[in-house]
């Protein structure tokens, strides 16, 4: 018979194996990266949005049709708001819209189809990865909120449409609904994807160097504009995304090239699937007069129809959807030219 030592020994060690083995189990995991509440949430938000048949407030729909999420970004009021509700006018169907402003700022909630459209937000700053954070939260609650959003277009409060809704349903998913239904894995996304800038060693060295390394090599980090309109397929690899993300977070050290909603998206989508994006913006913008890294601001008198045929044309395959930056005071004579030239295609 075994003495009372080595029982108590054995009984001891056996107890710790059993600890070990199945405490994972039993007891809460700790947050092993020490993240923030504020991203732990977004974590929580993001691995919802990932899980199989996670929607369900649209799943009644008895004739589903792909429908285009519409995302806006903003820390100020929709200023152009009525010429959103023009441009949406008549295809309630085919549309969603989701609204992330910054809570800190002052932003009112519009009536008509913007009302109750904003998504729980958190604060955002340019130059840094919040962002990033707010784009993909507006790109989370879309997916979850309705399984038939299969575009999602960024846009800002900033933004003005360059044609008719009708044009840009037909071009990004074509006159056959069941077509596109089933070509969803084929779906192009729309977004700049840039290799050659001279400001990319300086923005690639603004957390320090060789801090992206070696998850993003100086020949893999790309440069694109912040809007865009992505597949359903790149949406889910955004929020996937994880590697990436480490490093995209890091506080700048040079804050005067520290830009990282213009080189996260554009990074990552290169690096996972290059022939699946246009490499392309659809939303056309000025730089030729650009102020402290913003881009040339329209004012009411420079608004007129061939400002608007101007502002389509484009080098790509596609004329340009969108355009940016307007000021508030152009909303009266964009709305003057709305009909007969804006929704004119």
């Amino acid at each position: 018979m075994l003495s009372s030592p080595i029982m108590y020994s054995f009984s001891l060690l056996l107890s710790f194996s059993l600890i070990y083995l199945f405490s994972p189990q039993i007891l809460p995991l700790q947050n092993p990266q020490n993240l923030p509440l504020d991203e732990l949430d977004d974590l929580t938000l993001f691995k919802k949005a990932l899980k199989p048949c996670t929607a369900t407030s649209h799943l009644s729909t008895k004739n589903p049709t792909p429908k285009i999420a519409f995302l806006f970004l903003t820390n100020s009021d929709l200023s152009f708001a009525p010429l959103w509700e023009r441009f949406f006018r008549g295809y309630s169907n085919l549309y969603n819209i989701y609204v992330h402003a910054d809570p800190f700022s002052k932003v009112s909630n519009p009536d008509g189809i913007f009302k109750d459209q904003f998504i729980p937000g958190k604060k955002t700053e340019r130059g840094s990865p919040s962002l990033i954070s707010a784009e993909k939260r507006l790109l989370a609650r879309a997916i979850l909120d309705d399984p038939f959003n299969h575009y999602f277009a960024l846009v800002s409060q900033h933004c003005v449409p360059l044609h008719s809704f009708q044009y840009m349903y037909n071009t990004l998913f074509g006159h056959n609904i069941l077509e596109a239904f089933t070509a969803q894995s084929h779906h192009q996304s729309f977004i700049e994807i840039l290799s050659q800038d001279p400001n990319l060693p300086d923005r690639y060295n603004a957390r320090g160097e060789n801090s992206m390394l070696p998850e993003i090599p100086f020949e893999k980090f790309r440069v694109g504009s912040q809007f865009f309109v992505l597949a359903k397929r790149h949406a889910f690899l955004v929020l996937k995304d994880r590697k990436l993300w480490r490093k995209f977070k890091l506080p700048c050290l040079n804050i005067e090239s520290c830009y990282p909603e213009e080189h996260y998206f554009p990074t990552l989508l290169s690096m996972k699937d290059p022939r699946g994006c246009s490499q392309y913006t659809l939303t056309n913008v000025d730089w030729t007069d650009s102020f402290d890294g913003h881009p040339h601001l329209y004012q009411a008198e420079e608004v007129t129809p061939n400002l608007v045929h101007r502002l389509r044309l484009s080098n790509s395959s596609y004329s340009y959807f969108f355009a940016r930056k307007f000021a508030p005071g152009c909303l009266k004579p964009l709305m003057e030219i709305a009909d007969d030239v804006i929704f004119k295609d």
